[in-house]
């Protein structure tokens, strides 16, 4: 393997593994041995669904704005924030009237994203 094959673009939209995971919520994942990132596009008004896996979850909000959900608490976001989601919380988004894109990272990667198909996959 060639080490220019570590190498991407947040822009590339050919690249990664690609899930749906609800309707108007899309990512690309990239998975490691040791921790997982997926890019996640969120049209606008659109929400995922409140889920729950046992993997440490970091958010990073690269554009737009939105609304997380995690646990009981509804907190707006928008560029530039970031955030910590234990394992086991539940959570969710729901982006700003101009849709929005996050940065997931995982540790240790989410099994069920390290193949094609759709959904969040856990409870």
């Amino acid at each position: 393997m060639s080490q220019r094959d570590e190498f991407h673009r947040l822009d590339d939209t050919a690249a990664g593994l690609f899930r749906e995971l609800a309707p108007g919520v899309t990512t690309r994942i990239f998975a490691g041995e040791q921790a997982m990132l997926s890019v996640v596009e969120i049209t606008p008004g659109a929400e995922g669904v409140m889920h729950h896996h046992p993997e440490e979850q970091w958010g990073v909000l690269l554009e737009g704005s939105a609304t997380r959900f995690q646990g009981d608490e509804a907190i707006e976001v928008r560029k530039g924030d970031f955030w910590r989601t234990p394992g086991g919380v539940p959570h969710t988004m729901r982006a700003g009237p101009e849709g929005c894109r996050v940065l997931d990272i995982f540790s240790p990667p989410r099994p069920e994203y390290r193949k094609p198909g759709s959904g969040f996959g856990t409870g």
